[in-house]
Formats: structure tokens, C-alpha cells, sequence
């Protein structure tokens, strides 16, 4: 369950459906498949949501949508990864300060919103563990798909994984350092914002939190 719809998660969920009918019209059928999993993809995380109990901010579910949508429909339906150099590079960026996130939300929530139950710097490098755990299953998985099916996931393969490597360590370090200040009692600009937001909507797995 969400807070409220999400606008950009619905805009992209109907450009998704009109390329799954245009592909249809015009024998497109790779951009069919493309769509319709980038569609389902989409819709899992209120799914999940909503089986866990979590209410998700509307700025949660518009990233992971975006992200689904970047990565399946216009990195391989429409070649992004081969058109810009750095798509895959901000992708992996980004996806890794997101898991950050989730990884010291998910933390916090085993505390039950204590922040005095471990020092802050130990809830922080348990994050950024959670988010290069995340990367490197996901190169594995790479490497599982190219050797089983004969796909090109990795590109160029040891360079490709290595900068994937060093923006998942760069990604999942802001997202803990985030987590991080959030404990003291500072903000990361967004960051924080969104942490603060989760935490609203899902007072009820942080019962012990205290306002400051």
C-alpha cells in the first residue's frame, strides 16, 4: 500500500501499456515482451507492500517504477546501455544509494526505531554492507545469465563489473552515511527527507523512536 498514487508511476505505467499496443500494431514482438515484464515488474512492490504490511511514500514506489522502466524497458528495449555510456553507470548509482536506504530502514525497523540500540556508525556500515551485498549478488546473476544463456549483461565484462562495483560502493555509502546522520540528528537533503517519510507512514514498526 502507498500513501497516495504515485503520478509518475502511473504516467510510466500507461507509456509502458501504449508500447506493449504499438508493438502488437506493428509486429513488434520483442517490445511486447519487454513491456509487458517491465509492466508486471512494476506493479510487485505495492504487491510486496501491501503482503508486509508497509505503506511506501509516494517518492519510494516513483524510484523503484523509474528504475524498473530504465533499466528493462529503455536499457534493453531501446538500447540505452549501448547509446550513453553512463546509463548503466547511474543506474547502478543510484540503485545502490537506494538499497543504502533500505538497507539502514530495514535495520532500524530490527530496533524498532532505537536509535541508542547501536552506535550510529555500526547501524551505517551494516547499511552500506546490505547495499554492496545487493551489487555484487546482482554481478553474479549477470554472470549466471551470460553464461547460461549466452546474454551480454556483463558488456565488457570484467571493466563493466568493476564499474559497477565502485558505483554500488559509492551509492550504498551515501544511502548509509544518510542513515547515519539521520541518527545524529542531522539531514542529508532528500535523503533524509525520504527516511523521515517511511518512518511516518510506518510508525508502527518503529515503536520505540522518539521524536527529537
Amino acid at each position: 500500500m502507498t500513501e497516495r498514487p504515485a503520478i509518475l508511476a502511473g504516467l510510466i505505467r500507461v507509456a509502458l501499456l501504449a508500447a506493449v499496443v504499438t508493438g502488437v500494431l506493428f509486429g513488434r514482438w520483442s517490445l511486447v515482451f519487454v513491456g509487458l515484464a517491465a509492466f508486471t515488474l512494476t506493479l510487485l512492490p505495492q504487491y510486496f507492500a501491501y503482503w508486509m504490511g508497509v505503506r511506501l511514500p509516494r517518492s519510494f514506489l516513483s524510484g523503484i517504477v523509474f528504475f524498473i522502466f530504465a533499466t528493462i524497458f529503455l536499457g534493453e528495449a531501446f538500447d540505452f546501455y549501448e547509446r550513453y555510456w553512463w546509463w548503466d553507470i547511474a543506474l547502478h548509482f543510484g540503485s545502490a544509494v537506494s538499497f543504502g536506504l533500505f538497507g539502514f530502514l530495514f535495520i532500524f525497523m530490527l530496533f524498532e526505531g532505537d536509535r541508542y540500540a547501536a552506535p550510529p556508525w555500526a547501524v551505517a556500515f551494516l547499511s552500506f554492507c546490505v547495499a554492496i551485498t545487493v551489487g555484487a549478488l546482482w554481478e553474479i546473476f549477470e554472470f549466471g545469465m551470460d553464461q547460461i544463456f549466452g546474454l551480454n549483461m556483463q558488456k565488457s565484462g570484467l571493466i563493466d563489473t568493476m564499474y559497477d562495483l565502485i558505483m554500488d560502493t559509492v551509492g550504498g555509502a551515501l544511502g548509509a552515511c544518510a542513515g547515519y546522520l539521520y541518527l545524529k540528528g542531522k539531514q542529508m537533503g532528500g535523503l533524509g527527507g525520504a527516511i523521515e517519510e517511511f518512518i511516518r507512514l510506518n510508525r508502527k514498526f518503529f515503536g520505540k523512536i522518539r521524536d527529537r
